[in-house]
């Protein structure tokens, strides 16, 4: 008998990077099955996604409404438990309170609502479905974020003094500067974003985050944003000021122009023991800093981590967690080789690889036993 916990999806179809991580993640460990959803308004292109990626069609949907109505004439232990909204912000509130009125859990992508008044609503919805309901702020998933919010928990760090995020990215430069695209993209059109971009996108990241790690609501901000153009209506760059409690002060700096950045979150947590410092492009490092005392490295997978960073964690010290993306793509080439498709000789190690690696090993042994000296290492076709 399955017990997978029964998944659905809306929205993430075709190459939506979110859509993929949704995907990947629930199958991390085995305890979701995607058996349906509606993964793009478009019919032809939402069933041949599902196509694609293997999940049986008789439950892709072409609406929401129909996969509500659909899914309620099922038996209770056949329809779909909890329903991942990977959709624009502006669907997220109507899907997500229907969802938890009919007695499902949610799984929504931030920010979770286009105004805090939905917001309000959902969260008594909530409170009647009593129901589980998750906001996907990705980053607090990280081993060393999650050691980083017990260290801080447990006093290490002393009283809190000052917090700090800074989360720049570049990519909306190409978009930012032509007038018809910066007219056309749905992340730049309030109607479908709501009232932000770049405060709304990436600054919630950061404000949540803050909170996560530091256990200080914060209480009050000062904002200054940028839009660039006078016919921008939504930020795309911004600077805030925080106040939390017990002259708690802090910044979240953001910003979608800062040209050349990828995803550069960095999160920084001073007490008046210790300071804290993590950087999502280097995610396996936590760096603890001490007056007087050497800078400090703590990394995933140790013993001296707390509970909730180890349970975080699936693999050895010194195994990037990033290495299950690593090994996807080798088998992904794999397969298009299996498949007679074309690709990338790159893709993936062959056997020329492989015994090229035996060759050093032995080349290696013999070196060092003839005193040091400088031996080749054999060409293999």
């Amino acid at each position: 008998m399955n017990s997978k916990i029964r998944l659905g999806i809306l929205g993430g179809g075709g190459d939506s990077l979110i859509g993929v991580l949704h995907r990947v993640a629930s199958s991390m460990f085995d305890q979701f099955q995607i058996i349906g959803g509606v993964f793009n308004p478009n019919w032809e292109e939402n069933i041949g996604f599902a196509e694609k990626i293997g999940i049986p069609t008789n439950r892709i949907y072409k609406d929401f409404d129909t996969l509500m109505e659909e899914e309620l004439k099922l038996p209770e232990d056949s329809r779909m438990q909890v329903v991942s909204i990977l959709t624009p912000n502006f669907l997220h509130f109507p899907m997500a309170n229907k969802l938890l009125e009919n007695g499902f859990h949610v799984i929504c992508e931030k920010p979770m609502t286009t105004t805090y008044e939905e917001a309000k609503i959902l969260n008594q919805t909530l409170k009647l479905a009593k129901t589980v309901f998750a906001v996907t702020y990705t980053y607090t998933g990280y081993p060393m974020v999650r050691q980083m919010r017990e260290m801080i928990l447990n006093g290490e760090l002393g009283n809190i003094q000052k917090i700090d995020a800074q989360y720049y990215q570049g990519w909306i430069n190409p978009i930012i500067h032509d007038k018809e695209k910066r007219s056309s993209t749905w992340r730049l059109n309030p109607k479908k974003s709501g009232i932000s971009c770049c405060i709304g996108d990436i600054g919630t990241h950061a404000f949540d985050m803050l909170e996560y790690v530091s256990g200080h609501k914060i209480k009050s901000v000062l904002a200054d944003l940028n839009y660039l153009y006078s016919d921008n209506k939504m930020d795309i760059d911004g600077t805030v000021l925080l106040r939390c409690n017990n002259n708690v002060k802090g910044v979240i700096c953001t910003s979608q122009i800062a040209t050349g950045e990828e995803n550069s979150f960095i999160v920084k947590i001073y007490g008046d023991k210790a300071g804290l410092k993590w950087e999502q492009e280097n995610p396996n490092y936590l760096y603890l800093m001490e007056d007087g005392k050497p800078l400090q490295v703590l990394k995933p997978g140790h013993t001296y981590n707390s509970d909730l960073s180890l349970d975080g964690t699936k693999l050895p010290p010194g195994h990037p967690e990033g290495i299950f993306d690593s090994m996807g793509n080798i088998y992904k080439g794999i397969a298009k080789a299996i498949n007679n498709e074309p690709y990338n000789h790159g893709e993936f190690p062959t056997i020329i690889d492989g015994a090229r690696g035996m060759n050093f090993i032995e080349k290696a042994v013999e070196s060092h036993q003839k005193g040091n000296v400088w031996v080749n290492i054999e060409n293999i076709d």
